[in-house]
């Protein structure tokens, strides 16, 4: 029998109760399972902002190791009975903190944050839930075994903080070490680079991670837990009475991710989409959850009346816009600029060019430095440099937008009518997905039109 990898993310991990369901949701397969976890909720910020003030005091080593231990004492307690368990299994878990220290430590006393030492930091929020989560499985009569990923040859390439799973060399080992008809319990996040070193997946990288386990062990499903019921057409909080979503291609849900919809993270259909392995999408925080999945994503293209499956959003957006006479044109541009922000590890998620502009699409967070190496490079041929923020994308999604007339046009027409700007609009990029580039201030005004023209 195949094996299913489940996901309990951090919005699962938050309280005792959550723990409960959790135990809840493994009793109801009633099967071996690859378990992947995620850090307790907020422990990975927790980590990151440590890291600052440990290389400022030393003593900001034992307040980390305090609050997590405490943050454990009371899942200890509350799932695990006798004395003598709750020690032997507190035990454990210094130990961990005890290594997690020496890291601190070693970041304290060279006075600053090597790109592996930081990496081996923050996997601690992952390797102390799968730590605590078997324990307290195997407690409750489960077979269980914690398995790590440095330990089952996980292995990984690519740049620091954003690894990508080396599938080819991976395989054996990975099977071979969840091969038993167990419960294994394996933290997400990260693997292990080339050189042995911990390599994390990108932050929100555990989907990644547990779609990286479906596809080695060839799993019968990606089983992903969270605590909203599944695909929805909108943001509840934005639009009234959103149509769920059953069922959404591979595409379709990569696409969602891409632009902003928070089930996946956008690299988990990656790895799943040449091996047909299905992911399915329940909500453990509903009374009595059943195996029945609130939303499948599979190959299917199942192409609705509508067509539009779902209107989203993403703010994390900016445009870096240069001008000058013929900048669009004159050879050689694009390629000092793409190589520029490439040295630099910025993503540009896209580009755009008229004769007289190129506009780069960069993330937030990229903006200023992007701004600031063009600046610096000496351009000759870029008369102007405009950074653009308060940006957002509103993208419609669906199998056949592209084949079927007039939804691009439909989606300007809404807005247009409600008199907000469509400063950008694209369609065509994928067969799947169009967009249009608003004011983040009309935001919330162009999903809810746009949702009304489509599924009103």
């Amino acid at each position: 029998m195949k094996k299913i990898v489940v996901k309990f993310g951090g919005s699962n991990l938050k309280s005792n109760e959550d723990l409960n369901r959790v135990l809840n949701v493994v009793k109801t397969y009633n099967r071996p399972l690859v378990i992947v976890v995620s850090a307790f909720y907020g422990v990975t910020n927790y980590l990151e902002e440590g890291i600052q003030k440990v290389q400022q005091s030393i003593n900001h080593i034992d307040e980390i190791g305090n609050f997590i231990r405490n943050l454990k004492k009371e899942a200890i307690e509350s799932h695990i009975h006798g004395k003598n368990l709750q020690d032997e299994v507190s035990k454990t878990i210094d130990a961990r903190l005890e290594e997690l220290g020496n890291c601190l430590k070693g970041i304290h006393y060279i006075g600053d944050v090597p790109d592996f030492l930081e990496d081996k930091v923050l996997s601690f929020g992952e390797k102390l839930s799968s730590l605590l989560l078997t324990a307290i499985l195997k407690h409750n009569g489960f077979d269980a075994e914690e398995k790590l990923p440095e330990h089952i040859g996980l292995t990984t390439f690519g740049e620091s903080k954003n690894a990508s799973i080396d599938f080819k060399t991976s395989q054996n080992s990975v099977q071979k070490a969840l091969g038993e008809n167990k419960i294994y319990v394996v933290p997400g996040f990260y693997g292990i680079s080339p050189k042995g070193r911990i390599a994390l997946l990108g932050r929100g990288g555990s989907d990644y991670s547990a779609a990286s386990f479906a596809k080695l062990i060839n799993a019968e499903s990606l089983d992903i837990w969270k605590d909203v019921d599944g695909y929805l057409s909108s943001d509840p909080k934005l639009v009234d009475n959103p149509k769920k979503i059953s069922n959404l291609s591979y595409k379709e849900a990569a696409e969602l991710s891409y632009y902003g919809a928070k089930i996946l993270h956008p690299r988990t259909v990656e790895p799943l989409m040449e091996a047909s392995i299905p992911i399915r999408i329940f909500n453990i925080t509903r009374d009595n959850p059943t195996l029945t999945p609130l939303s499948i994503i599979n190959h299917e293209t199942n192409i609705t009346n509508s067509v539009i499956k779902s209107v989203t959003y993403s703010d994390n957006f900016s445009v870096l816009r240069l001008s000058g006479p013929g900048v669009g044109i004159k050879p050689g541009i694009l390629r000092r600029l793409t190589t520029l922000m490439d040295n630099h590890d910025i993503n540009i998620i896209s580009i755009v060019t008229t004769g007289t502009c190129i506009n780069l699409y960069l993330e937030d967070i990229d903006l200023k430095e992007a701004t600031l190496l063009v600046e610096e490079g000496d351009f000759h041929a870029i008369a102007s440099i405009t950074p653009l923020d308060s940006k957002s994308i509103v993208a419609i999604v669906g199998e056949g937008i592209m084949t079927n007339y007039g939804f691009v046009y439909r989606m300007l027409q809404a807005v247009t009518e409600e008199g907000i700007n469509a400063e950008i609009i694209s369609g065509g990029a994928s067969d799947v997905a169009a967009y249009i580039v608003v004011e983040t201030v009309e935001r919330d005004r162009a999903i809810r039109v746009i949702h009304r023209e489509f599924f009103n």
